[in-house]
């Protein structure tokens, strides 16, 4: 569930959902960069943000991430944020920030000061020193004096619209590594690997804790949940088609097939051959956020072991949740977007592109020549300037002689 993430092609942003978490290179605007070692740390920072558990149409989701931090500078000692339906709603950290990131959620902020109060607390106070202890004590079990360590929490509950039920979840990640979580049924904890066992049999000894998270994750974020999504309906249920592209970046690179521009997140993407669905020769990615709150997935086809006249067996093929239509996209040459040079349209249309690295090497010639001409103007400037008050001199100079 806490694992970091990396990707050949990646668009910017928050947040989809998944059972297991990955990341992305944003840091929710929390400041200055990191170095090398701090930055592989941190990613772990927005793997929560980037995964709520995937459901159907008629269910919602409201889920807090929590990210606390001991031995990474120019960071907030703890962020936090909260997500609807994969939407985030909501940020705050530790330095006193809190802002909605949703319109709707303002609007239900400004009607209802005793939510504002208590996520105020719960953010400037309470989680604060709950994840200091915390932190300070798994430090101690675990024989750890020092270092970067991350101590991670996704707590929050699912409703199902058309049958009421409510679940309610909550799991701890340590170092970018699922370390416990709290069993609903049994309202115990779970140890996700051995180092947990003892912190297991410590928190199971804290009732009081424990009921007060049950009360919490199965009565009140329901209804908060409910709420939510009746204010924002109009967003969180909207679905968006989106753009699917073939991309490659060597002759002998696997071929990509990109759908970027979807919502909601709930969506698959794969290859087919001959109508058959592909489980091997096939990498699938995870869905990802673009800057523009919809989402992109993309899976790989290993075509090494393809003849050229087999391509037109496959295609590629996006599946909204909701939406009965599939989008086919065929495997054909003249399709695929490439890194050395041409690009073709859907119409077939060849035309020349160049790369993004051609581009650059473009404009910064530019701006060499430019610097360059400015230079020689200048000093041809100065040469210009200086040459009418030496042949002055030298007149005058003349003169005085000739007087003499």
């Amino acid at each position: 569930m806490f694992f970091y993430w990396s990707s050949q092609y990646k668009i910017d942003h928050f947040p989809p959902s998944s059972t297991r978490m990955t990341n992305r290179k944003q840091l929710i605007q929390l400041g200055p960069s990191l170095t090398r070692l701090h930055q592989i740390k941190m990613r772990t920072l927005l793997l929560l943000l980037l995964f709520c558990h995937v459901s159907s149409p008629v269910k919602h989701s409201l889920k807090f991430f929590f990210t606390a931090s001991v031995g990474v500078p120019n960071l907030p000692e703890l962020v936090s944020a909260m997500m609807v339906d994969g939407v985030q709603t909501g940020y705050c950290d530790s330095n006193r920030n809190m802002r909605p990131t949703q319109n709707w959620v303002k609007r239900i902020l400004r009607a209802d000061r005793q939510q504002v109060d208590w996520y105020r607390t719960e953010c400037f106070q309470s989680q604060p020193n709950f994840f200091r202890d915390t932190m300070r004590g798994l430090m101690h079990l675990l024989n750890q004096t020092g270092g970067v360590h991350i101590l991670q929490r996704m707590s929050g509950c699912e409703w199902d619209e058309e049958t009421g039920e409510v679940v309610g979840s909550m799991v701890f990640g340590y170092d970018g590594e699922d370390f416990i979580s709290l069993d609903m049924k049994t309202l115990t904890w779970t140890a996700l690997k051995p180092q947990a066992v003892t912190a297991k049999l410590r928190w199971d000894a804290d009732t009081a804790r424990i009921n007060h998270n049950d009360n919490y994750l199965t009565k009140v974020c329901p209804e908060w949940l409910k709420k939510y999504v009746d204010y924002g309906r109009s967003v969180l249920l909207r679905t968006e088609l989106p753009s699917v592209s073939l991309l490659q970046k060597t002759p002998s690179s696997p071929v990509s097939c990109l759908a970027t521009g979807f919502y909601p997140h709930r969506a698959s993407l794969v290859w087919r051959k001959d109508g058959e669905e592909l489980h091997e020769e096939v990498d699938h990615g995870e869905i990802l956020p673009n800057h523009d709150r919809t989402f992109q997935i993309l899976v790989d086809l290993n075509l090494s072991s393809v003849t050229p006249e087999d391509w037109t067996r496959y295609d590629c093929v996006f599946q909204l949740s909701g939406v009965k239509e599939e989008i086919i996209t065929k495997l054909e040459k003249d399709r695929i977007r490439t890194n050395w040079g041409k690009t073709v349209s859907s119409k077939n249309i060849e035309k020349e592109e160049p790369s993004k690295v051609t581009i650059l090497v473009i404009v910064i010639l530019v701006l060499i020549a430019v610097v360059l001409i400015a230079t020689i103007v200048f000093i041809v400037y100065k040469k210009k300037k200086a040459q009418p008050n030496t042949s002055t001199e030298e007149s005058m100079a003349l003169k005085k002689k000739r007087k003499g």
